[in-house]
């Protein structure tokens, strides 16, 4: 089944869950939650692409409760050199490189900064694909992508994701996060073919993390653990 992007709304949330905190128990239910939105694409020919780290706790959800194949895309924010919290660009898995250009006219890095702070990330996206996807080569990415992080904030990295899915051949890429910034997703809108985002929020300050009960950090063997657990006979996903 194909969903073309004139037959969808661009952003679909749920209304009663707007501007609201703690309301998800963890990711795992914010991607019950997701796949409830996105029914029709259960059994279908569309792809799940989760983003690592925190990413995959959805995505794995979503391509179980959906029955769909699941891939990775990794990306990593380049952090400042004494931030390592902070990003003033992303890598993607295939290279793409994008820089924050008017976050960096604000900061006092030298060239020199930047090119190692590039260099590392890409350091970084290449291991993590290594020990994610091993040698596989990538999908072909004919059928839609549903891309999934648990929550977007700026949006910069998935920006990133989302231009390396379409350097890679991604017509359709639809954008699923369990919450977000109701401004960021204005500002990534034209970029995707839709966006479900059950949680939005508007406000001076957001953290994606105010959207959970229970909420940590997953660290990369978390992930290889999700990935495995994903795989098992009893599972029905990819």
């Amino acid at each position: 089944m194909k969903r073309h992007a004139k037959d969808l709304p661009k952003i679909i949330d749920l209304p009663k869950l707007r501007n609201r905190v703690r309301v998800f128990r963890d990711r795992a239910a914010a991607g019950q939650v997701l796949a409830g939105m996105l029914k029709e694409y259960r059994g279908s020919d569309a792809l799940v692409m989760g983003v690592p780290a925190g990413g995959m706790a959805v995505a794995v959800e979503l391509a179980r409760e959906l029955r769909l194949p699941l891939d990775i895309a990794v990306v990593s924010k380049i952090t400042l050199p004494w931030n390592s919290e902070a990003g003033y660009g992303a890598v993607a898995f295939d290279g793409t490189v994008m820089l924050n250009e008017a976050l960096l006219s604000r900061l006092n890095l030298s060239d020199q900064d930047i090119r190692t702070g590039i260099k590392k990330t890409e350091e970084k996206v290449s291991r993590r694909v290594a020990m994610f996807r091993g040698n596989r080569p990538l999908p072909d990415f004919k059928e839609p992508v549903l891309l999934v992080d648990d929550g977007l904030a700026s949006g910069f990295t998935l920006r990133v994701a989302i231009k390396a899915l379409r350097r890679n051949g991604a017509a359709n890429v639809i954008l699923a996060v369990p919450t977000a910034h109701s401004e960021s997703v204005e500002r990534i809108l034209e970029e995707v073919d839709a966006i479900y985002c059950p949680n939005l929020r508007g406000g001076p300050s957001f953290a994606v993390a105010d959207a959970y009960e229970q909420w940590s950090d997953l660290d990369e063997q978390k992930v290889l653990g999700l990935l495995e657990e994903l795989k098992k006979p009893n599972n029905e996903g990819a």
